[in-house]
């Protein structure tokens, strides 16, 4: 058990003596400093020792409150330090604000800039909330968080990113105030085993189909007083993302001219290359189609960087904010197309992705490589020299899919098939009859007015074999239109 002595070390120039607590622990001691002073009358010369009553009074009481809070700690362990750490910060609040900031700015430096972003943004939501930019950690209860979640009920992914980073700093914060082994304990509360944070919204499928791309890019700019439109901006860098494999913009943005060599990009993805070992490389070849786009926005001066945005926009955010404003632009001005469904950025990583697969005939797995998507085999690609080749060749089927055909979507083309039109008795009609798979009879006439005419028809021609209540099933063709619908009936 740590001891106390109320004492003095140097005398000041103006004759009076600084007064300090001294701790003794373990046969270490540390000099704790006062807000007291006395003059020579107050301490006994020989040993030191304060002896002004008023002076003593005072840190007496101080001395007992020291002495009730380490009896309720095992010190057995302690440095005199760590005891002092104790009786000094033990029991005092820690900002949880300022800490969030400081983890913040430690992702900053160890390169995850992106993902320090949306630290930041959910310890100043949580703020806002609280309404003081000076959470403390007490503050941060199981009732406390559960009302700021409820308040993000209404966003589609925020309500489980922003309470998941909270989460992570505040566990990291634990690990650097809290010391289990010696007891130092300045964290007290945990709220998260009472926590429930809730599941992001599923995200809508942003892809669009072929023949929405061609009449995007085919779309006449709206008219713009701007010297760089960003309606021009954003189609071209729509291109460049569809015509790249779906590359994010976030790569586009950071590109180095270093990297651009015989018609080959190279880069690593900024968003997952921190957590692959092969620091998600990634190779693609430049089509013929982007040549003058690419050259369009090349950089001409000294930079690094290989195109100009940096010089246009002072930040990744900027950039991309400006894309998708003018890819908006087009859909709202020329397109017709309302706010909530206009496209983005990612619209046309999505197309590519799915007209690989639909049309195509790509693997999951190939549409996967040609995104730089982590696989399964990422251990043997930190081995293996990769060869990019296959995901140019499926690159180069995707843009002469959507730019040098007439090729309906198959999404298009399924749902033109399944409308199945009212007839006329002047169309060709086919009607057939099924049972277990088998024909059992069929016909095909003019004089059809309806899909009920065709029915009787065929049901008439149904042989005694087939036991009742048994179903049959009806395949009825429009020739004239090309339209086909399934039926069933119950045998009789």
């Amino acid at each position: 058990m740590a001891t106390f002595r109320i004492t003095v070390q140097k005398q000041r120039t103006d004759g009076y003596w600084p007064v300090y607590i001294r701790v003794i622990h373990h046969r270490d001691s540390v000099f704790m400093k006062t807000d007291k002073m006395v003059d020579n009358k107050g301490i006994v010369k020989s040993t030191k020792e304060v002896k002004d009553p008023f002076v003593r009074k005072s840190l007496d009481i101080i001395i007992a409150d020291y002495i009730e809070r380490l009896n309720k700690v095992d010190t057995s362990t302690w440095t005199v330090q760590d005891v002092v750490q104790y009786l000094k910060e033990g029991t005092s609040d820690v900002c949880f604000s300022d800490y969030a900031r400081q983890y913040q700015a430690k992702m900053i430096q160890e390169g995850h800039a992106r993902n320090a972003r949306t630290y930041e943004l959910a310890y100043q939501n949580m703020e806002r909330y609280a309404g003081t930019n000076k959470v403390m950690f007490s503050h941060i209860t199981s009732g406390f968080i559960n009302g700021w979640i409820k308040s993000l009920s209404s966003t589609a992914r925020a309500k489980e990113q922003y309470p998941v980073c909270i989460r992570q700093i505040f566990k990291q914060a634990l690990v650097d105030f809290n010391d289990y082994d010696t007891g130092l304990i300045r964290i007290t509360t945990n709220p998260w085993p009472k926590v429930k944070i809730p599941k992001c919204d599923t995200p809508r499928h942003r892809a669009i189909t072929m023949e929405e791309c061609r009449a995007f890019f085919t779309a006449p700019l709206p008219e713009s007083d701007r010297k760089f439109p960003l309606a021009e901006l954003g189609r071209d860098v729509a291109m460049m993302i569809l015509c790249l494999a779906g590359i994010n913009t976030v790569d586009l943005f950071y590109l180095e001219k270093k990297k651009f060599n015989n018609g080959i990009i190279s880069y690593e993805r900024r968003k997952t290359r921190d957590a692959r070992a092969d620091r998600a490389y990634f190779e693609i070849r430049v089509p013929n189609i982007l040549n003058s786009v690419i050259e369009k926005y090349l950089d001409k001066t000294d930079s690094p960087f290989l195109f100009n945005f940096h010089s246009r926009l002072s930040s990744y955010d900027s950039f991309n904010a400006n894309v998708n404003i003018g890819i908006r632009q087009i859909c709202e001005k020329v397109l017709g197309i309302e706010h909530g469904k206009a496209y983005s950025g990612y619209t046309f990583r999505h197309t590519w992705a799915t007209v690989a697969q639909n049309e195509c005939g790509a693997s999951l797995a190939e549409v996967d490589f040609g995104l730089n998507h982590a696989h399964k085999t990422r251990l043997a690609r930190t081995y293996v020299k990769i060869d990019f080749t296959p995901a140019w060749e499926l690159n180069e089927k995707v843009v002469e899919k959507i730019f040098f055909t007439e090729e309906n979507s198959r999404e298009h083309i399924e749902k033109k098939d399944n409308h199945f039109e009212r007839f006329s008795f002047k169309q060709l009609i086919k009607g057939t009859l099924y049972f277990r798979g088998r024909i059992i009879s069929t016909v095909e006439d003019v004089g059809f007015n309806n899909v009920e005419d065709v029915i009787k028809v065929l049901m008439k021609n149904l042989p005694d074999t087939i036991p009742t209540r048994s179903l049959v099933q009806i395949r009825i063709e429009n020739k004239d239109k090309k339209q086909t619908k399934d039926y069933t009936r119950s045998v009789k």
